[in-house]
């Protein structure tokens, strides 16, 4: 398909020309369930057209709250249609949370399930009885639609057709400084913060990672990443329809019923979070299964191991893995390339991306040598354009001249690699000592019963600041056992001086740990 000079204006634009470029392509493969480019981008224009029947503007935000399905697909890029900007929310969200989203982004139209893992999202949303006072319509794409929901279908039945003329209508005015999402911060260290991004901002994620991995009109994607988290919806829907590849939506991982699909969906393109590698790895009937179709694997941490990449490379048929760094604010900011080894894929997030600028800064914001870690800084044409109504702290993290303070800390080396090293709120301080958690993850990740580990730093009364390890171990280890092992492995100010060994970390739904509910599980001073 090809791009127009200067690129598209928007992303209703981009599908409008993908539909025309691949028609009768298939684009979406949920269940029994198959739509054409055509078919996806009609839909997806009668649900742009209902939306304007409900009354929503150019610029109003619009909430989806559900899983992985074509439904969201469909009413993701008509949202888009309608010139409207998107919140989505975390499917693992309770009621309290997902309505302070929706009173803090003004939202007026929701798309829920009502029947996800025996939740029904309507009703956790109702039972909390807060007051929204701009949300008027509540939309059920899966499950029965009770009131104050309506069905899909009689939501899609409000359009007509002075309803479709106007979305024809906005999609020509759509440009690439119109809002086009607003996705909240992860949260796993603090409150979660709204992140604007325009039209051209979002587009450039989307492009740019089907350059990164080689997507094409060719490729089926399956659809693992939750579609709420950036990896999911730009990486995921709006890559692919940016070049005409087949999406598979899948709701829940399970590793059985994704090899299968693998087989017999002939998927291409399988990205995911370290553990879901390690978990097909693992798992004892791979073998019976034709994975053979397999091309691309993307995946990202401050800790994958090295053996994990090199048993993709040996046991599974991909030819490319790639390991990156993206977050909320930015987009994929670096990446490995397709000759890197496993250990430069596993221990570095690779070099910048085209387009972007990265620097490893001081307290003033000064580069520092290779070698030395200092926070990260990024200059690109994703980075976000403000944090909804936080015009103080969008200053402190965005300078005059567009460099992103990620919070990040890194440190490149002599080939010009970025290895992630933490977060500044996470580091902490051992006797005048800056110790930082993911480089000590690192190291404790090479013991040979550690499967998975977190650090974070305690209160000691002497040392200021000591390390405590969360462990998960593949056969019995004894805490003791863990720190001897530390001494002889790392300095003695990144030594943890307490380990606990816990069955699983607490993930959240993107596959991050959540620090914060570690850190209830601490030590408090007396």
């Amino acid at each position: 398909m090809s791009e127009p000079e200067g690129g598209w204006p928007s992303i209703a634009e981009m599908l409008r020309a993908s539909a025309h470029a691949h028609a009768d392509r298939v684009a979406v493969v949920d269940g029994d369930r198959t739509m054409s480019y055509t078919d996806l981008f009609e839909e997806s224009r009668r649900f742009a057209a209902a939306l304007v029947a409900d009354g929503v503007e150019r610029g109003d935000r619009v909430s989806i709250w559900a899983f992985n399905s074509a439904e969201w697909i469909i009413a993701v890029l008509g949202i888009h249609q309608a010139g409207a900007t998107l919140i989505p929310i975390n499917t693992r969200f309770k009621g309290l949370e997902a309505s302070e989203l929706l009173r803090r982004g003004r939202v007026g139209v929701l798309i829920a399930v009502t029947d996800f893992l025996g939740t029904d999202y309507v009703e956790m949303l109702e039972s909390t009885e807060e007051d929204l006072p701009d949300l008027r319509t509540i939309v059920a794409a899966r499950g029965p639609a009770t009131a104050p929901s309506v069905s899909w279908a009689d939501f899609l039945d409000r359009a007509t057709d002075a309803d479709f003329d106007e979305v024809d209508r906005r999609r020509t005015l759509i440009g690439p400084d119109d809002p086009a999402d607003m996705l909240f911060t992860s949260g796993t260290t603090g409150t979660p913060k709204g992140v604007i991004a325009t039209q051209s901002q979002t587009l450039a994620v989307a492009q740019d990672w089907a350059v990164m991995t080689g997507l094409s009109e060719d490729d089926r994607y399956l659809m693992v990443n939750p579609y709420f988290h950036m990896f999911g919806l730009k990486a995921g829907i709006l890559a692919s329809t940016s070049v005409g590849a087949c999406m598979l939506p899948v709701p829940v991982f399970d590793v059985a019923a994704s090899l299968r699909a693998v087989e017999r969906e002939q998927i291409t393109v399988f990205p995911g979070a370290p553990t879901l590698y390690g978990s097909i790895l693992e798992h004892p009937e791979r073998s019976a299964f034709d994975l053979s179709t397999l091309r691309v694997a993307v995946t990202g941490a401050a800790d994958i191991p090295v053996e994990l990449i090199r048993r993709i490379y040996a046991e599974l048929p991909f030819d490319y893995v790639v390991s990156g760094y993206g977050l909320t604010e930015a987009g994929t900011a670096a990446s490995t390339s397709r000759d890197d080894t496993p250990e430069k894929i596993a221990t570095t997030v690779g070099k910048a991306r085209p387009g972007f600028e990265i620097r490893v800064a001081d307290e003033f914001d000064a580069p520092v040598p290779a070698g030395k870690v200092g926070q990260i800084l990024l200059r690109g044409p994703s980075v976000m354009s403000a944090y909804l109504d936080d015009p103080e702290t969008t200053a402190a993290v965005l300078s005059d001249d567009g460099w992103l303070r990620t919070g990040d800390l890194g440190r490149f080396d002599k080939d010009g690699y970025l290895t992630i090293v933490g977060r500044t709120k996470e580091m902490f301080i051992v006797g005048g000592f800056n110790a930082y958690p993911a480089e000590i993850e690192s190291i404790l990740m090479r013991h040979p019963s550690i499967t998975n580990v977190a650090v974070v730093g305690i209160p000691d009364e002497r040392m200021g600041e000591v390390g405590m390890a969360f462990v998960v171990a593949s056969e019995p280890v004894d805490e003791a056992d863990v720190i001897a092992w530390s001494r002889n492995n790392m300095a003695n100010y990144k030594v943890p001086r307490q380990v606990r060994i816990i069955d699983e970390l607490p993930l959240n739904a993107t596959g991050k740990v959540q620090k914060s509910a570690l850190l209830e599980q601490t030590p408090r001073p007396s």
